[in-house]
């Protein structure tokens, strides 16, 4: 709503967010507020980086040994471990060089700073193992079809190692913060060398007792597979992101109506939820309160409703009072029955809690 002689205040934290339950509150001024108490934008980055780092050391010494002992063994399957370790080393890096330019502060057009750097990380870590994937896959089959001589002995060796220092990796990954889908992105390809290892094990094994060489390529394959669903899953995520979509586990249409429910609201429109970056949700709506209403009553209760229920800290609401009784006006109302005069592009569905 357009302010003509309208007293607009912008308001912030409200920690004594009042409910629906609350007593009726006068009041003839209209409102936009921004709330954000209670949530931080920052990173808990130094564990995050330490735990990432030891992870990283463990994987680079053993990646370059196991390249020597694929090379040696002439083994699909460790060649493949080595290249999904590369991968594994790739995104690491990635999620530590994501998480410094996510800590850095907002400035200049940057209004949310550089939070989505770790989106494309994690982005990034998807594609790569689609693509390695992708060509591991066709030499697969082209080993299958061809079978080459292959050390099982050695095979087996280097993948019982593998499975050791991966799984150490595995659990200073875990200790980092994984709610972050750029750490999370990280610690699946880990998992999946891990799951990959446990293949090539077996192989090793099938090789050593039976001579059938085309388990090495069968290995291979099931790595394959694995890196495919990480893969994908992390695209899918990292693009809701990107295209804004409602954060997982938050349904508009029932969050409309619960924000429509709060009292004095008769009507919430233009309402939008999206994450900023994993974890961290935002919203924003136009809220109009029944005519005589305390707008700011109104909106704090709907931001302790957002805390409390949804997680979501960073909303920014536009309150106005709406045109709901003839005998009390300011002159200023928002008439319901004429949205495009308030909102000349609105999106999406409107709200009400019931007939006015």
């Amino acid at each position: 709503m357009t302010a003509s002689g309208t007293d607009r205040h912008e308001g912030h934290d409200h920690d004594e967010a009042r409910g629906p339950e609350d007593d009726d509150h006068g009041g003839g001024h209209d409102h936009g507020g921004h709330g954000h108490a209670g949530h931080g934008h920052g990173v808990s980055a130094d564990a995050d980086r330490r735990w990432l780092t030891i992870a990283l050391s463990l994987i680079g010494v053993f990646m370059a040994g196991e390249v020597v002992a694929g090379v040696i063994a002439r083994s699909l399957a460790l060649l493949s471990d080595a290249a999904h370790m590369l991968t594994d080393a790739g995104a690491i890096v990635l999620a530590l060089v994501a998480m410094r330019l996510a800590a850095r502060p907002p400035k200049g057009g940057y209004t949310f700073g550089l939070k989505r750097a770790e989106i494309l990380s994690a982005q990034a870590n998807g594609l790569t193992m689609l693509i390695l994937g992708l060509w591991l896959g066709i030499e697969a089959v082209r080993r299958l079809i061809h079978p080459p001589e292959v050390a099982g002995g050695l095979v087996l060796g280097t993948a019982l190692a593998g499975i050791v220092v991966n799984l150490a990796a595995a659990w200073a990954m875990s200790k980092a913060n994984r709610s972050s889908l750029n750490v999370e992105g990280a610690f699946q390809h880990i998992l999946n060398d891990l799951f990959a290892f446990i293949a090539t094990a077996v192989a090793g094994v099938v090789m050593v007792f039976t001579g059938f060489t085309r388990a090495d390529p069968i290995a291979t394959l099931i790595v394959v597979m694995l890196m495919v669903k990480a893969g994908i899953e992390l695209i899918r995520a990292s693009g809701r992101i990107f295209l804004e979509a409602a954060p997982t586990g938050i349904d508009p249409p029932a969050l409309g109506a619960r924000l429509a429910g709060v009292r004095d609201v008769v009507e919430v429109h233009d309402l939008h939820v999206w994450e900023i970056t994993s974890g961290e949700p935002a919203l924003s709506a136009h809220v109009l309160v029944a005519e005589g209403r305390d707008c700011h009553a109104v909106r704090a209760a709907i931001e302790g409703l957002l805390r409390r229920e949804y997680r979501i800290a960073h909303s920014t609401l536009q309150v106005d009072h709406a045109d709901t009784d003839p005998a009390v006006s300011t002159g200023d109302e928002v008439g319901l029955d004429a949205p495009d005069l308030h909102c000349a592009d609105s999106h999406g569905a409107s709200y009400r809690p019931g007939p006015l």
